[in-house]
């Protein structure tokens, strides 16, 4: 039953991560490498010059990681698995990693000791460069629907008795448009021959969001078929969009928003849900890429279509819209956050392309669920605060602008629940961590946990602060009478300046990429007092 200013009794809340961001031992344990890896070595691929070599070393500190989201009482974690610390060549035919397996099945069971529900994505971006190497990666259509079906299967094998939510791949736009027309993103390939030596942006990126649609639907056809009969669990895609509003209300401009939105979420490439869902794409995106734009047949239209169990939504901003635009990858509209009266939209992000407007995230959420009817889970949402990585770090925890947006996001959620009557399921901050962001490499911060990367120790924010305090006073009642986790005092050992770690599961300390020593978490029994 609904309770009036409360969350559904179903709703599960956490913060999300991503392997290649947080992991780092890329050569540990038998992992092969990535797409990112060599992307990220690559002399001015990130505006820092540093890789994800290290990122924050969650692959050695995993279980103070745990401890930390133990601490703040969340309920679940999205993190993702990284394909070639399981299949270090990424092939159907070549081994498996058993290291990696038993690695994510500790993981996934030390989670569930806490009570914290594991939302596993299975691809995040980190294409094993095995299969670049191959067949030119996504772009080899007959190979990576197999393999990537092969991959998934595997990790049905292996984690589904344990995890019963799934999404299959990450914002497939930015491994599409990112990856394979501008280039900015591994694998780097764009049209553009001062920015890469390969590629066609005409072509590739529609042919890589084909594949992506299809590589996704037939994993979801294995797990449908295989394992949800027993294992009981759901499955999904999640896709990156964001709320489109007209620059005025002449009609060109009216009409450029919604072309905006139909490149943007109704697309294949962008937002895969016409065809998943509804079985066809917008007829201007037909219009626009006219006969480079590639189809399915009659067999694939039927694996394709309906092939996911919910909208798996990852959303940050919003954009004034306005005719006239030259660039295909975002619909021929022209993107702005300055309104006819040279007011800004909102406060302006570290990031260039986000700013903060709650009112277009509750608009969205109306958008998808009235398109669509499906559960909504939102699987990303944050702020990166302008500035953050260059202030001190007592200056950078109390990060105002973060919570702002916050403060707005989770009222557009509560109200699209409670007033609007959409059907939510989850919300996941972005980020738990501060981490490599990728391109941006490490100057861009989206954590409400800082990291010192130095010395790898994390340091709660504010606006940890406000969303766990958030999500205790808004749970449904039935929840709220649910023990919350604890991490037992008896494993945690109190330093002289009162921070704490964990004797039982520290790691021994490696080298940072930087000449320091990596140490353990030192925050878990101050976080517990940081929020009660």
């Amino acid at each position: 039953m609904a309770v009036p200013n409360k969350l559904p009794k179903d709703f599960i809340w956490g913060f999300a991560t991503a392997a290649f961001q947080i992991e780092g031992s890329t050569n540990a344990d038998g992992r092969g490498p990535s797409i990112w890896d060599e992307f990220s070595r690559t002399p001015g691929k990130t505006l820092d010059g540093k890789s994800g070599d290290y990122a924050t070393e969650s692959y050695k500190l995993w279980k103070e990681d745990i401890a930390l989201l133990a601490a703040y009482g969340v309920r679940s974690y999205r993190f993702s698995l990284s394909w070639s610390r399981i299949i270090p060549l990424g092939g159907r035919n070549d081994p498996v990693n058993l290291k990696g397996i038993e690695f994510y099945s500790k993981f996934i069971d030390e989670l569930l000791a806490h009570g914290i529900t594991p939302f596993v994505t299975l691809y995040h971006w980190d294409l094993p460069q095995g299969l670049q190497d191959r067949y030119n990666g996504w772009l080899g259509k007959d190979e990576i629907v197999k393999d990537y079906a092969n991959y998934a299967k595997v990790c049905f094998e292996a984690f589904g008795d344990r995890v019963k939510h799934w999404l299959t791949i990450n914002e497939p736009w930015c491994c599409a448009i990112l990856g394979h027309g501008r280039g900015v993103f591994a694998p780097g390939r764009s049209s553009d021959r001062n920015r890469s030596a390969e590629g066609d942006s005409s072509t590739e990126p529609w042919l890589v969001g084909h594949h992506i649609i299809l590589a996704h639907a037939h994993a979801v056809k294995v797990y449908r078929e295989e394992f949800k009969p027993t294992q009981k669990g759901q499955i999904g895609i999640t896709l990156n969009g964001d709320w489109a509003l007209p620059y005025d209300n002449t009609p060109e401009n009216i009409d450029a928003a919604q072309h905006a939105l139909d490149f943007a979420i109704g697309d294949y490439p962008f937002k895969l849900f016409d065809p998943v869902y509804l079985g066809f794409y917008p007829p201007y995106m037909r219009e626009v890429l006219g006969n480079r734009m590639p189809d399915f047949t009659e067999d694939e239209w039927r694996v394709v279509k309906g092939s996911s169990d919910f909208y798996g939504m990852n959303t940050y901003t919003t954009n004034l819209c306005r005719a006239g635009g030259d660039d295909e990858f975002q619909g021929n509209v022209e993107y702005t956050f300055t309104r006819p009266d040279g007011s800004q939209l909102g406060t302006q992000a570290h990031c260039a392309w986000l700013q903060d407007y709650p009112d277009g995230f509750r608009q969205l959420l109306n958008y998808i669920w009235k398109r669509y009817k499906l559960p909504i889970y939102v699987t990303e949402n944050g702020f990166a605060v302008k500035g953050e990585t260059d202030i001190p770090i007592e200056e950078a925890v109390k990060d105002f602008d973060r919570i702002h947006y916050f403060q707005g996001t989770t009222k557009a959620l509560l109200d699209a629940i409670n007033h609007d009557g959409v059907d939510i399921r989850s919300y996941f901050p972005w980020s738990l961590l501060d981490n490599f962001e990728w391109a941006d490499g490490y100057t861009t911060r989206f954590g409400v946990t800082y990291v010192d990367y130095e010395t790898q120790t994390r340091y709660p924010k504010d606006s940890a602060r406000f969303l766990v305090k958030w999500f205790n006073e808004h749970e449904h009642p039935e929840v709220a009478k649910r023990p919350k986790a604890k991490i037992p005092t008896s494993s945690l050992h109190l330093s002289s300046n009162g921070s704490v770690s964990s004797k039982a599961s520290s790691p021994t300390p490696a080298p940072s990429r930087w000449g320091f020593r990596s140490t353990v978490m030192k925050v878990v029994a101050a976080i517990l007092a940081f929020i009660r």
